[in-house]
């Protein structure tokens, strides 16, 4: 099956309904982080170059855009890091031209320090960088980066762009227990926040499977103490009944929204706007030779095999 570029709308807890456009190619990052809940880092890296043929990521978007459903932005995240696409700029561009729906760009920030991208940001809505260590130690045991990075550089680079740029900055930390969650982690943070201008301090942590067991999720009596501490707000689960994947080959979709993160029965349910019986028709079909099923907080995810 051909994989679109173009994915969703999934439901997002901070964006709604949420277009994703994948402009890099699996698992292609600077980072390979132990909370990820697509798999390991196959390609860690820091080189920016067209990694998928912006013609087809335009042509994918234009063919998605003749007749929508209901989505709330167009967001540039997915698969792997975006900002890693030397043509995010041109991309941004392209589909601010042909929609009126705000544009966001998820990144984990690592390469904000490069002036061209800076410039190449400018034009988007919304930028959504994540920082969740500022200090070394607690950067590589979290975010486990490219060796060329280093959190000074980043932070210097995030500070930066936070100053020049003129939409609006979504700062996200992911907060994982025993890592980055101790209370001389949240006094450092606290300390470097006060030097990035960010229109919202986001909280989250892992809530589907990770990649490695030892990102457990804090508790939320915690997350809320952190967030009044930070002046920062807890990310919330997201509801909403408008959500549609409209799609001839329901096994394609099913497949192609797993590839993209793990989902319960009620997830694939809500996001291809199925009945559970026949959702659950579907996976019995697959379970086995695609896909399987992994447990985590006590909840039932499908994952790719």
């Amino acid at each position: 099956m051909k994989i679109s570029s173009i994915f969703g709308p999934v439901p997002s807890r901070r964006l709604g309904l949420s277009l994703g456009v994948d402009i890099v190619p699996y698992k292609t990052c600077c980072f390979d982080c132990i909370y990820c809940q697509l798999g390991r880092t196959t390609d860690k890296t820091v080189q920016r170059r067209e990694y998928i043929r912006k013609e087809k990521i335009i042509k994918d978007l234009r063919d998605f855009l003749d007749d929508p459903p209901p989505f709330d932005y167009i967001t540039f995240s997915g698969s792997g890091e975006p900002t890693l696409n030397d043509n995010i700029g041109k991309l941004i561009e392209e589909a601010k031209k042909i929609s009126d729906v705000p544009v966001v760009v998820l990144t984990n920030g690592a390469l904000l320090f490069d002036e061209d991208l800076q410039k190449e940001l400018m034009p988007a809505d919304i930028i959504i960088p994540s920082m969740d260590a500022v200090t070394e130690d607690v950067f590589n045991a979290i975010d486990r980066p490219h060796p060329s990075l280093n959190i000074e550089k980043i932070i210097d680079g995030l500070t930066s762009f936070t100053r020049r740029y003129s939409g609006e900055i979504w700062l996200e930390i992911m907060l994982v227990k025993g890592v980055n969650d101790r209370p001389e982690d949240i006094d450092a943070m606290k300390r470097v926040l006060e030097t990035i201008d960010a229109e919202k301090i986001q909280l989250n942590t892992p809530i589907r499977p990770p990649i490695e067991d030892i990102a457990k999720t804090v508790d939320w009596e915690k997350m809320n103490d952190v967030a009044k501490y930070l002046g920062a707000e807890v990310i919330t689960e997201f509801e909403d009944d408008r959500i549609k994947l409209v799609g001839k080959e329901t096994e394609g979709n099913i497949l192609n929204l797993l590839r993209r993160r793990p989902c319960t029965t009620d997830e694939i349910s809500g996001a291809l706007s199925m009945e559970i019986n026949e959702v659950i028709k579907y996976l019995n079909l697959l379970k086995d030779k695609k896909i399987k099923v992994r447990v985590f907080q006590d909840k039932n995810y499908w994952v790719m095999k």
